[in-house]
């Protein structure tokens, strides 16, 4: 467990210090362009094609779009099924931005702003997205990031990165720590 306010990782100018925030669940973000999200963080609304046969669902077009800017010889796309109920939280990255977009189920997207000196720093932010919210989401660095399986069937998250995985450039916090004090019960009971 780390010290609330106490820097635990930096590189250059990004400097990240676990926040002290209350119980709860953040800032929900209903719309894309919500005055309420994470510096850096934008969430950009996706097409589905859907048919008799099921849906059809454009990933990622290199060079162009919300992850335009990744560099081709070092971008990954990577795929994650998770079962109902599943927690995947919290990690982050110095270097790597990610790429999220949901293309199966539903996920409840948690981010927190660790970046020491950002005008949101200690900020969270709840997104409902998946099959009923087509949104993708660009995480930058510093910002930590996980995820809930909402509903009843599996969820299929798609991601797409600006570098080759680097274990030395993740680095993870406990879901439940007690200074970022998420939330992860079911909100409207």
């Amino acid at each position: 467990m780390m010290a609330e306010g106490s820097p635990f990782a930096s590189l250059g100018d990004l400097e990240l210090v676990l926040p002290k925030c209350e119980k709860g669940i953040g800032k929900v973000i209903l719309k894309p362009d919500s005055a309420d999200l994470i510096d850096g963080v934008t969430v950009t609304p996706y097409p589905l094609w859907p048919d008799d046969r099921g849906y059809f669902l454009e990933v990622v077009r290199v060079g162009q779009g919300p992850s335009g800017h990744f560099p081709v010889e070092s971008t990954q796309v990577s795929a994650a099924l998770s079962y109902p109920g599943t927690i995947k939280a919290f990690h982050y990255h110095l270097h790597q931005t990610d790429f999220w977009v949901p293309t199966l189920g539903m996920f409840q997207v948690v981010l927190v702003d660790l970046r020491k000196g950002s005008r949101t720093f200690g900020l969270r932010n709840t997104l409902y997205v998946g099959a009923l919210r087509p949104w993708q989401i660009i995480i930058p660095p510093g910002v930590g990031h996980g995820y809930k399986v909402v509903g009843e069937q599996a969820a299929m998250l798609v991601y797409v990165t600006s570098r080759l995985y680097n274990p030395k450039d993740e680095g993870r916090i406990a879901y439940n720590d007690p200074n970022i004090q998420y939330d992860w019960e079911t909100q409207h009971k």
